[in-house]
Parts: C-alpha cells; structure tokens; sequence
C-alpha cells in the first residue's frame, strides 16, 4: 500500500478479518461477515521509521494494543468490499498523518496595549464591585 512516494507498507504486514456488523443491512446483517476489523502492527513494521513509529504510536494511542498493534474496525458500508477500502483508507490517512513533524511552537509575550487593556479592564470592575458594596453598607 502507497502512504508517500518513499513510504510503502507491505500487504503482508496488514491483517484482515472479517466480522458481523451492527446496524442496518435487513435481514443480511445476521448473515454476512460485512464489517473489517484492520490489524498493522506499528511496534514491530520495518517500514516505518522511528519518528513516524513514535508520532503514530501516540496519534492513535486509542485504536492500540498493549503489543503496540494498531485495530481499525471498519463497518460504516454494507458491503465487505467498501468496508474493506475504507478501513485501508483510514490506515493510510493516520499513517500519512504521523509523517509530518508537528511545527514548533514559537512563544510569544503579551504586547503592551494588551497588557493596558487588560489591568485597566480589572480595575474598572474592581472599582464597579467596591460601588456595589458601599451601596449595601449604606442600606
């Protein structure tokens, strides 16, 4: 399967099986294995590398095994075939996903009209609650 022009997963290294899935389908549904339950081991693929490893590891930190192997349950269609191309879809696009490194975030400080606006903001409310509370203890 074609993730990028220089990322390639082999066929041998993604497991399908096929199982019952909920939801409509008529009386077909108790029938036909339609849904695809997707497993790629990330832990232990030789053709990802260690960046893309970490980041996926950690992008679909919810879809994992204790083993460190990814599942995507397919079962969106009623066929087995489209529940099939989705599944892969869904790999592809995670696996795409962990290939980009995250941009580093450049901190910034607060500028000084909005530091101003800010203090001057809290002080006028202060000022508003202290008038509300001589009023009260005028009464």
């Amino acid at each position: 399967m074609q993730i990028t022009p220089t990322l390639f997963i082999d066929e041998k290294e993604i497991n399908e099986s096929f199982i019952r899935a909920s939801g409509p389908g008529g009386q077909n549904v108790n029938k036909v294995a339609t849904a695809v339950q997707l497993r790629f081991d990330i832990a232990h693929s030789p053709s990802l590398s260690e960046e893309v490893r970490v980041r996926l590891l950690t992008l679909a930190r919810s879809y994992l095994t204790k083993e460190g192997v990814l599942i995507i349950t397919a079962q969106r269609y009623r066929t087995q075939d489209q529940n099939r191309q989705d599944a892969r879809k869904r790999l592809a696009n995670l696996i795409l996903t962990a290939t980009f490194s995250p941009k580093k975030r450049v901190p910034t400080k607060p500028s000084q009209a909005s530091k101003e606006a800010r203090l001057s903001t809290k002080a006028h409310r202060a000022h508003r609650k202290r008038s509300r509370q001589i009023e009260w203890e005028e009464e």
